[in-house]
């Protein structure tokens, strides 16, 4: 048996029941909730950077560089979700799409 990885129980369809695959799912964090968390951490960055470009223009003393590292650190989340949003619906188109 090699390529197996060692220190794993040997499955047992016998003993594989739901109430098993219950207590795995729902230890682990959902997509959607992991999603969610993505995409606020995103708003943030935004709402971050857009503070920093208002202080930036009303003369209030903002530093030029951390602004323009704002703004690009707020552009590169945007595309990053905007990414993660085209992937989800091309999966979804193709698992639309699947013939049975």
């Amino acid at each position: 048996m090699t390529g197996f990885p060692t220190g794993l129980p040997p499955i047992d369809p016998a003993n594989f029941n739901k109430q098993q695959v219950d207590q795995i799912s729902s230890s682990q964090p959902q997509f959607v909730d992991t999603l969610k968390q993505t995409l606020q951490q995103a708003q943030q960055i935004q709402s971050e950077a857009d503070q920093k470009v208002s202080a930036l223009a009303a003369g209030q003393g903002g530093d030029i560089q951390a602004t323009m590292v704002a703004v690009e650190k707020a552009n590169l989340s945007f595309e990053l979700a905007m990414e993660v949003r085209n992937k989800i619906v091309q999966a979804y188109r193709d698992v639309y799409n699947m013939q049975f």
